[in-house]
């Protein structure tokens, strides 16, 4: 399976922020990851964790997730299986200190699931 990385602004923003070893570091991580998505014997989703959403996304599971690349840095990004086209894309969002990763995870899932979030926040206010 083919492994498709793509980036947005911010990300890119993050990302030279850091010193070269640490945007090394980040980027080496990435990498790692997808290579894991490669392998049908691996378990790519083992280096990735989620982080419980605020809101629910009425039974529908997440693709956002975060990769650790160090004690105190975190990549938030989206992976994405496309069984027709045989690929796996990687949508990387942000790369963050530790402390802001919750802050960040959830304005990103915002964004991505706004209308899935209120259709589920409607129901809840209606019942």
């Amino acid at each position: 399976m083919d492994v498709l990385i793509d980036s947005t602004k911010t990300f890119e923003k993050d990302l030279e922020k850091l010193s070269p070893e640490k945007k090394a570091i980040t980027i080496q991580k990435i990498n790692d990851c997808a290579t894991l998505f490669y392998s049908s014997t691996a378990h790519p989703y083992r280096k990735l964790r989620t982080i419980p959403l605020l809101s629910g996304l009425n039974g529908y599971e997440s693709s956002l997730y975060t990769l650790r690349v160090s004690e105190n840095l975190r990549v938030i990004l989206t992976v994405d299986e496309d069984p027709i086209f045989k690929q796996t894309i990687f949508t990387l969002f942000r790369v963050v200190k530790r402390s802001d990763l919750g802050m960040s995870y959830n304005s990103i899932a915002e964004s991505l699931y706004r209308e899935i979030m209120h259709q589920h926040q409607g129901i809840m206010q209606s019942s």
